[in-house]
């Protein structure tokens, strides 16, 4: 593992991408909240991220000790349009209140990402210094 191919920072990366997209989607949802037969559309990303960590039980090959033995390119966010509910006569499943708690977590998601993706920046900052 090198310094530039850190399996952290590339998850860290993926996370971003995933909460730009999830940003997107959410804002898509709410600006169509009130047109008649819109369905919203979710972000499945985190499940791909943990599988591609070896949270599911995935047999991961490592040649060291301390090799997370994570391949990421299967961890990539994928959008799904929900068409199987209504919350309103005109076939719309908008709700905003649940888009507006999606936002939140979602900025919540992206922040705490880019402080960790920050903070390793900063160490490799430190250490090309000479720790100056």
């Amino acid at each position: 593992m090198g310094v530039f191919n850190d399996p952290v920072k590339a998850s860290l990366l993926k996370t971003l991408d995933a909460a730009a997209l999830r940003q997107k989607v959410i804002a898509d949802n709410i600006a169509n909240a009130d047109t008649p037969g819109f369905k919203k559309t979710v972000v499945h990303f985190e499940d791909a991220l943990a599988q591609a960590l070896g949270g599911h039980s995935l047999p991961l090959k490592t040649t060291d000790p301390r090799h997370i033995g994570a391949n990421l390119a299967g961890a990539q966010p994928r959008t799904e349009r929900v068409t199987t509910t209504s919350l309103r006569t005109d076939g719309n499943n908008v709700d905003v209140e649940e888009e507006m708690m999606n936002m939140v977590t979602n900025t919540i998601t992206y922040r705490s990402a880019t402080q960790f993706l920050s903070g390793k920046y900063a160490k490799l900052r430190y250490v090309i210094s000479g720790g100056r």
